[in-house]
């Protein structure tokens, strides 16, 4: 392991990157690079620092990870993060190849991993992400279900109602009307 990289879980958007940067600076931590879930130091860190660093990190609701299982899967969950959330997203891809190339081992080995820890397939983590973003389209009401279902790379507006209804509970424009059923946070899913 790289002793100036550090993982971070719960890392899951821009505002997390903001949060880690300015608690690093504020213990006087000097970094190369900060990026989801992802941190390289200037330098190795002391033991001290280090538990200073995770207590901090613990109270703003993220945690460092240390074992190679735990950052496998840290790293999957933010690519799919990244994926769904992208503006104009590769979500054409191939899900198992865009993960296999980034992670760099084989997809059905991170697979079984990944089910392993989680209790849950990275296919329906990948679909939970997806209607995560959609609950979010819909809230901001500014793209019809059409247009959000092409952004998404749904082959149709009838497989995004469905597989929203089936893991939601409710249709698309229903979900719309009742605005006050809470979304979910990103590292809750």
């Amino acid at each position: 392991m790289d002793d100036n990289k550090l993982y971070i879980k719960n890392m899951v958007c821009p505002r997390c990157i903001m949060v880690v940067k300015a608690e690093l600076t504020r213990l006087g931590i000097e970094t190369q690079s900060v990026e989801l879930g992802e941190v390289t130091l200037r330098q190795k860190l002391g033991e001290d620092k280090k538990k200073q660093l995770n207590e901090t990190l613990h109270a703003l609701g993220f945690a460092l990870i240390d074992d190679k299982k735990s950052r496998l899967i840290e790293q999957v969950k933010n690519l799919i993060i990244e994926l769904v959330r992208q503006e104009n997203s590769n979500l054409k891809v191939n899900l198992s190849d865009y993960i296999a190339d980034r992670v760099h081992h084989d997809y059905s080995h991170v697979s079984n991993l990944f089910s392993e820890v989680t209790g849950s397939s990275i296919e329906k983590y990948f679909i939970a992400q997806k209607i995560e973003r959609v609950k979010e389209l819909l809230v901001y009401d500014e793209l019809s279900l059409s247009e959000i279902a092409n952004m998404l790379n749904y082959s149709s507006v009838a497989h995004l109602s469905a597989q929203f209804k089936k893991v939601t509970g409710f249709t698309p424009s229903y979900y719309k009307q009742i605005k006050e059923k809470k979304r979910k946070a990103l590292d809750e899913i």
